[in-house]
């Protein structure tokens, strides 16, 4: 499927991306490849360059690690503390310098970001799961994430264990099946 999809032209990157739920317990991310994640990020397109997103980023084995684990959801729990590193993704939702109490579009601009971090890691031999399954407003609370933030999905990276699935052979099922072009494009009546 890979082949078919890269003799297609779909950048190989692109191709290869999945979302594991086995992560090497014993690899750990380098300063330097964090950094480079953060700066994919920073890189992303946003609506009026406004950039509205943060990232609290946990090393495995260190404080801010530990805390964003006590509220993971029990399905993602099974599988997310391995990861090397995970990252909670929060949206601005105040617009500065207007008169905007909700901004309508930093959640879409966050989705970029967070995108951008995920496409690095495949840039650098790593894997990533984006999830949903904890306690936002735990999160929240555990960092003092002030209301006109709001936390919104985490991101695991890592290293997929050797004899594991990989980026190059990801694994068959639901998860890499998608809809057809056809069904993706709007036409109206």
């Amino acid at each position: 499927m890979l082949d078919d999809l890269t003799d297609r032209g779909l950048h190989p990157l692109l191709a290869a991306r999945w979302s594991p739920t086995t992560f090497d317990p014993m690899f750990d991310l380098e300063t330097t490849q964090i950094e480079l994640l953060v700066e994919a990020a920073r890189w992303a397109p946003s609506a009026g360059n406004s950039q509205p997103w943060a990232f609290i980023v946990g090393r495995r084995g260190d404080d801010t690690h530990r805390r964003l684990v006590r509220h993971l959801a029990a399905s993602s729990r099974r599988w997310a503390p391995s990861a090397s590193v995970l990252v909670a993704n929060l949206a601005h939702r105040y617009v500065a310098d207007t008169d905007w109490e909700y901004s309508e579009f930093s959640l879409y601009d966050l989705g970029q970001a967070v995108a951008h971090m995920t496409i690095q890691a495949q840039a650098l031999g790593l894997s990533a799961r984006q999830f949903r399954a904890f306690d936002r407003s735990g999160v929240a609370d555990e960092f003092g994430v002030p209301d006109h933030w709001e936390v919104t999905t985490m991101s695991a990276f890592g290293l997929v264990p050797s004899g594991a699935s990989s980026p190059a052979h990801p694994p068959a099922g639901p998860s890499r099946e998608r809809r057809p072009v056809r069904e993706l494009l709007w036409t109206g009546q």
